[in-house]
């Protein structure tokens, strides 16, 4: 097993989760200067797309800056030998870490047999495991996944995965069936913990994160009390927030709106070549909330085109 920048983190350990058209290049800039947590994800992006003549178009998904490391790559997909190939391909672009993405469940992903789909086909997932592996060469190899497909399936499908000795494994506490619509479970995830120190009682044994509604990093704290859990990975929690890994520190109004200036400007710097304008509105309903005249101003906001239309309309809030 090959643990890498893992062996070298204090617990607990604080990570962000792989969000697609959330943790993109602007987004963990914003976090490394607010409040930096101990691991980066990038979005996830498509094996087989990185295998094929389009890999340009994704290769922005990829894009970090040193400032940013440790980052991980997280990955999906069906096909063992691409897993294979896109672990070596990744050790190319200087990633710290790889994580196969087991948990995800849009229906497109899971029509490819990728994502949650195979929680369902542990034997598949062993392979892809074993390829990534054998790929990354010192680079650690992570998973990411759920407490089973239609029901808690913890105790069968954690130590198929434990099996291949993974450096680390984050859990979401709640099913795929249940997507995000119950809270997390966190009982499940001390049951993980359980069953992986049943599994493996050495000491370089594979760590356990737990994911799912984080509401803070003093909430963090506690739940990794509760549970026994090596980290925790924090999704939702961070909209709107990138102080969140910064524990004791309130932002002001004005510090969330300045921000989200920013981050705009962050955004079209970087990727608007590439994504969709629009995809940062959904980041202006987290900043912009919470306040008097917050309804009004995310109205104005989300009919600006621009970072420049962004700025004037948020200018015009603090002067009105």
């Amino acid at each position: 097993m090959t643990k890498g920048f893992w062996k070298k983190l204090k617990k607990p350990i604080f990570a962000i989760a792989p969000m697609a058209n959330v943790t993109d290049a602007a987004f963990r800039k914003m976090l490394t200067k607010y409040g930096k947590p101990d691991v980066m994800w990038t979005e996830f992006v498509s094996t087989d797309g990185l295998m094929s003549e389009g890999r340009k178009n994704i290769l922005i998904d990829l894009k970090f800056d040193k400032s940013e490391r440790p980052i991980v790559a997280q990955i999906f997909g069906s096909k063992p030998e691409n897993f294979y190939k896109t672990a070596l391909f990744l050790q190319e672009l200087g990633f710290d870490g790889i994580d196969i993405n087991m948990g995800c469940p849009d229906r497109n992903v899971e029509k490819q047999g990728a994502g949650a789909a195979l929680m369902k086909n542990p034997k598949l997932a062993q392979e892809i495991i074993q390829e990534t592996i054998r790929g990354a060469g010192k680079i650690p190899v992570s998973i990411k996944t759920r407490i089973g497909y239609n029901k808690n399936n913890l105790s069968e499908w954690l130590p198929a995965l434990l099996e291949k000795e993974p450096a680390a494994i984050t859990i979401h506490a709640r099913t795929r069936k249940e997507m995000s619509d119950v809270p997390a479970r966190w009982e499940h995830i001390a049951e993980a913990v359980q069953i992986r120190d049943a599994h493996d009682k050495s000491k370089n044994k594979t760590l356990i994160l737990g994911n799912g509604d984080v509401s803070s990093h003093e909430d963090g704290l506690k739940k990794i009390a509760e549970t026994g859990v090596d980290g925790i990975m924090i999704g939702r929690g961070l909209f709107g927030n990138p102080w969140f890994f910064k524990p004791g520190f309130t932002p002001s109004i004005e510090d969330k709106l300045r921000a989200l200036v920013e981050h705009t400007k962050l955004f079209e710097k970087i990727l608007v070549e590439h994504k969709s304008f629009d995809i940062m509105k959904k980041h202006f309903k987290a900043y912009a909330n919470g306040f008097d005249g917050a309804k009004e101003l995310r109205i104005k906001l989300m009919e600006t085109k621009n970072a420049a239309e962004v700025e004037n309309v948020i200018n015009k809030h603090f002067t009105d």
